[in-house]
């Protein structure tokens, strides 16, 4: 089995090529990941779709079959070039791919290094495809250790001490252009965690802020938290040219905002389209300041350099994670505590030949044959409960059976340590 992650992200992609290959509703997701676990070679798979990336994370029998296989299915829905996609894509298996999916969990991968979204963004992703029965045992492992290590970088280093987010970078860039929001009409466009940051921070810089979506209850329920006010959809058009500020992140599959609704107005609008794909697309309208995510790097790469201790430190324990990671896989191989499980039992059975032996309940002159004997009856003993074991190694509960295992095998050893306890198991099957 091996682990095999195909990234494309704001590091090595437009915009425009990450547009292409975003799967934004669950009926796509869906349907990606039936077309990857089609190959005879993925037996579990998982797709991050976010603004900044596009990611298939999977295990496979065979990296090589994987790999063209995804390209190919890629290529296919985004029109894209498999020489393209190849040359953009970062390609990581085994070692690298969960050195590079726990940094993504830590947010070192992420254009804002420290922002909270895309934790959430990855354990919504692993459980879309866990509960849709995707992935298994294999990538929930991976993903466990991911969200631990995430844990521990945020607990470890500053870099997250003040949260941000590609909202929080938007709305950073906006009073870098403008005097002052406050007092100011804005418009914000959606009802997701990108529209309520940028909301809560528009707010409390003084801005009015208006909140406007498809579901106008959920727009309700969104300006009530924030202080805002609502604006019904269907006031779009006139709104557009109407606001001098305006925030976008829906989740629309098509642009909102095109030339048929934008009229010239007599003063400056300040746009920013946070949507992967674009909610904004134009080709008239002066005095219109579009930002959209690629546009935002000057202050994301400020950011970086802040936090560039926090991330070397973070960088080393993503590091340790993923060795001890390895470390731990190999103690659920299930065969060497079998073999285990008999030499204890046959030197049991040895010990227990020679007190007879020692006492004269038996001559020595039969030892071999009472040596002999003993082994057999534990064989006979362990054989129908080492085949269970076998048979439920690749079980979703194998982990619960090999922690036992091996707190049995080695409860002598009270330093074990605590990721050999496999408690994850239980969180995912118990749904925590």
């Amino acid at each position: 089995m091996h682990y095999l992650n195909i990234s494309f992200s704001h590091k090595n992609s437009t915009m425009e090529v990450r547009e292409k290959l975003s799967y934004k509703d669950d009926n796509s997701k869906r349907g990606c990941l039936t077309k990857l676990n089609s190959s005879e070679a993925i037996n579990e798979s998982i797709l991050i779709s976010t603004c900044n990336r596009m990611e298939v994370f999977c295990s496979c029998s065979d990296v090589a079959l994987a790999t063209q296989h995804i390209f190919e299915m890629l290529a296919a829905r985004s029109g894209i070039s498999i020489d393209e996609l190849e040359g953009r894509a970062n390609i990581y298996d085994d070692s690298s791919a969960i050195h590079h999916i726990f940094s993504v969990a830590s947010s070192l991968d992420s254009m804002v290094v420290g922002e909270t979204q895309i934790a959430g963004q990855l354990k919504d992703a692993f459980r879309f495809s866990y509960d849709k029965g995707y992935c298994g045992q294999k990538l929930a492992r991976a993903m466990h250790h991911a969200f631990k290590c995430a844990a521990k970088v945020r607990n470890a280093t500053d870099i997250s001490s003040k949260p941000v987010s590609i909202a929080s970078v938007a709305v950073a860039k906006l009073k870098s252009v403008l005097e002052s929001v406050e007092g100011k009409k804005a418009l914000v466009i959606g009802i997701g965690e990108m529209s309520e940051i940028t909301a809560k921070h528009l707010i409390s810089s003084g801005a009015d802020v208006y909140i406007m979506n498809r579901t106008k209850d959920k727009a309700e329920k969104l300006a009530q938290e924030c202080g805002a006010k609502v604006l019904d959809m269907s006031e779009l058009p006139k709104a557009v040219n109407e606001f001098e500020i305006l925030f976008t992140a829906t989740s629309a599959s098509e642009p909102i905002i095109t030339d048929e609704i934008i009229k010239i107005c007599d003063f400056d609008r300040y746009w920013f389209d946070m949507a992967m794909p674009r909610d904004i697309n134009y080709h008239k309208g002066e005095r219109i300041n579009l930002y959209v995510i690629d546009d935002l790097k000057n202050i994301v790469d400020e950011n970086i350099g802040l936090r560039e201790d926090g991330a070397r430190k973070a960088h080393g324990i993503i590091g340790r994670s993923t060795v001890e990671f390895f470390e731990w896989l190999n103690t659920l191989n299930i065969e060497p505590m079998i073999k285990e499980i008999y030499q204890k039992a046959f030197e049991a059975a040895r010990a227990e030949s020679r007190r007879v032996i020692k006492n004269g309940y038996i001559p020595k002159e039969y030892e071999a044959q009472i040596v002999k004997m003993s082994e057999q009856v534990m064989k006979r003993f362990l054989h129908d409960m080492t085949s269970k074991m076998r048979s439920v190694s690749e079980d979703s509960k194998a982990d619960m059976v090999t922690s036992a295992l091996q707190f049995l095998i080695q409860k002598d050893k009270s330093d074990m340590p605590d990721k050999y306890k496999c408690e994850h198991a239980l969180n995912i099957i118990e749904g925590r």
